[in-house]
């Protein structure tokens, strides 16, 4: 049976499913207990945005959420990099001892670059909604706090 495991496969699961922990899975296994830690924070984070385009942009509750589906998705693009990133030489000692070696090609390097997009847009957007997010709830504060003043 041929164990061989693919820098290229591993990369690309890592870009379009590495928030679920499917690239962990597929080098490790399911026994990977890191992998199976990726799953909660990004089902809470989906639960934040349903929560939010059920009840609307005032529900404090999901401005909390959705920051940890911003944080995987991160983590998912930052994964996706190194392992696209991984010399061959590496690659192959740690996942495919004693086979013969491949070459890789451009695969991972694509990944790699669609990765360092996403994440970037990704990253900034987590800042950007958190932000925003925070000082409107400071404002709204004080303008309750003004409010009471006055009466």
């Amino acid at each position: 049976m041929n164990n061989y495991k693919s820098k290229t496969i591993a990369t690309w699961l890592a870009l379009l499913t590495g928030v679920f922990g499917l690239h962990r899975f597929y080098l490790r296994g399911l026994s990977d207990k890191l992998g199976w830690l990726h799953i909660p924070p990004t089902l809470v984070g989906l639960y934040g945005v349903q929560r939010m385009d059920t009840l609307g942009q005032d529900d404090r509750v999901a401005w909390f959420l959705i920051p940890l589906l911003g944080a995987m998705l991160v983590l998912a693009m930052f994964s996706a990099v190194i392992t696209g990133l991984t010399p061959d030489e590496r690659w192959d000692a740690r996942y495919n001892p004693g086979q013969a070696p491949r070459s890789t090609r451009w695969g991972p390097i694509i990944g790699v670059i669609v990765s360092v997009a996403v994440g970037g847009i990704v990253l900034m957007s987590t800042i950007a909604f958190s932000a925003q997010r925070y000082f409107e709830s400071q404002a709204a504060d004080a303008a309750q706090n003004s409010a009471r003043l006055i009466q």
